[in-house]
């Protein structure tokens, strides 16, 4: 895939994360269009702002009338409201499902069709190094993108014969506004949206963009006792 060929969707682009991979996309020579909830929030020239919230299906049924020529589809819209699932606030784990999980598989279902009529493409889920490992807190969260990885593993094999590639991006903490009250090591995000587009450029299935992440991987199969040697 040449991403200066491109006409890509990022969802949660006004900001964080979401505003890098933009600027990326654009340095590359992608068209592309930012979606978020508030598209007077979006200060990014030359992209098209478009009104999304990925929970709301109207609005990504909208959004996917605006955008009908994308060949490349960033899900990067997300929340993280630090719910505990033990003793956690119900409507907080269920906001998360509903935007990590359900808002995904909701832009999935409504622009598949649309690169795959569009001779094919690539969909990019960010996930998390937290899709693959618990720290014990954050549980909503946690569970949340794990269901995304889930996910994002059964779409690939259904999409694959429709020529639409469905890759994953797995990052620890980046220097983002979700974070910013967190001490721990954090990732620049402009570094990690140069890796996730090159991943995508080299038709990745799965992008391990740090070393939090690659030691999780590399520590599935020695499962439990590696990945939670305090348990033993």
């Amino acid at each position: 895939m040449k991403i200066s060929e491109q006409v890509a969707f990022v969802t949660g682009a006004n900001r964080g994360f979401g505003r890098h991979l933009a600027l990326e996309l654009l340095s590359r020579g992608a068209k592309v269009y930012a979606g978020a909830r508030n598209p007077k929030s979006i200060d990014i020239p030359g992209v098209i702002p478009v009104k999304l919230d990925i929970t709301n299906p109207q609005e990504v049924a909208a959004a996917a009338m605006v955008a009908k020529d994308v060949t490349l589809l960033i899900n990067n819209a997300g929340s993280s409201t630090g719910a505990s699932l033990l003793d956690g606030d119900l409507d907080k784990i269920h906001f998360e499902f509903n935007t990590h999980f359900f808002g995904t598989l909701s832009m999935v279902r409504t622009f598949a069709p649309i690169l795959a009529n569009n001779g094919g493409g690539s969909i990019l889920n960010i996930l998390s190094a937290l899709s693959w490992f618990s720290s014990g807190a954050v549980g909503a969260y946690t569970a949340a993108k794990a269901a995304e990885w889930a996910l994002t593993n059964d779409l690939r094999l259904n999409l694959y014969p429709q020529n639409v590639r469905v890759a994953g991006l797995h990052v620890g903490f980046m220097e983002t506004d979700m974070t910013s009250s967190l001490e721990a090591p954090k990732s620049n995000p402009a570094d990690i949206a140069k890796i996730a587009i090159d991943g995508i450029e080299s038709d990745s299935f799965e992008i391990v963009a740090d070393d939090v992440s690659r030691k999780i991987q590399s520590a599935f199969a020695g499962g439990v006792p590696a990945i939670y040697p305090h348990l033993s």
